[in-house]
């Protein structure tokens, strides 16, 4: 039987920008290997995989996979996933998407032309840096923390943020997810930056990444006195992430498109 099949730009409101990833509807329960399988062969950043449960209307389970394991939390997947349920009448536009994963029952909800995502906050502690980071990105680190997933660097400027260009086979030895780097906006649209390096999970550079602003949104509220924000990640695709601290929980915003829809044969 064939399996439906999306591909969505998260992030974003504009085709081949933002985030891509696919989105997939298996009838039936399927082993971790095939999902493996199949997230290899479309060969995104994330493949989301969705499927209805007893629970009442909304209820899914959703698991992410990169090309090369599965992650624990994602947020440009989760976000594609809600735009793909609304998209094609899964759910009403007024209905709550509520998935359940690793990390938890995470939800979804339209808000006009934006869909929020409700995800746990993922505050980091700082630490001193394995030596492989300071090497591996070339530049100077004004702080550096860590959370259960990534580092957090932060250094001097967008400029610099933005001429990175980072040594990924010494990042790949890095303990860890990923490491998240990030500054302050020089553009007064956005109150901070980032990019994402992921080499160990098989993504040297994720375009936007709804988990790491987990982390970020905490970081820069501390340091910036706010509870709302807007995000920019400076990727060559880039992305644009509202942010919203609500106690221990972080309220991610962002845009989708989707850009392909076909069926696994």
């Amino acid at each position: 039987m064939a399996i439906e099949i999306a591909q969505v730009d998260a992030f974003t409101d504009t085709a081949f920008r933002g985030n891509p990833a696919a989105v997939c509807f298996p009838e039936s329960s399927k082993d971790a290997a095939w999902m493996q399988d199949v997230a290899r062969e479309m060969n995104l950043a994330e493949t989301a995989f969705l499927q209805s449960r007893r629970d009442g209307p909304g209820h899914y389970d959703l698991r992410w996979f990169t090309p090369t394991v599965e992650v624990d939390l994602c947020g440009h997947a989760t976000l594609a996933s809600a735009h793909v349920l609304w998209e094609t009448g899964r759910l009403g536009a007024q209905e709550t998407a509520r998935f359940h994963t690793r990390s938890g029952t995470l939800t979804a909800e339209r808000r006009g032309e934006w869909i929020e995502l409700d995800f746990p906050s993922l505050p980091q502690e700082p630490v001193t840096p394995p030596a492989g980071v300071p090497r591996a990105l070339g530049v100077t680190l004004t702080y550096v923390g860590r959370n259960r997933f990534d580092y957090l660097v932060e250094i001097g400027s967008e400029a610099v943020l933005r001429g990175l260009r980072p040594d990924f086979a010494l990042l790949r030895q890095v303990e860890g997810r990923g490491v998240i780097v990030t500054s302050r906006s020089d553009d007064p649209r956005y109150d901070f930056l980032s990019r994402y390096f992921a080499p160990s999970c098989g993504i040297d550079e994720d375009s936007v990444t709804g988990s790491s602003h987990c982390a970020l949104a905490p970081y820069w509220a501390r340091k910036l006195g706010r509870l709302e924000m807007t995000a920019y990640q400076a990727s060559a695709r880039g992305g644009v992430v509202r942010v919203r601290i609500e106690g221990d929980r972080v309220r991610l915003g962002g845009k989708a498109v989707t850009v392909l829809k076909g069926e696994l044969v």
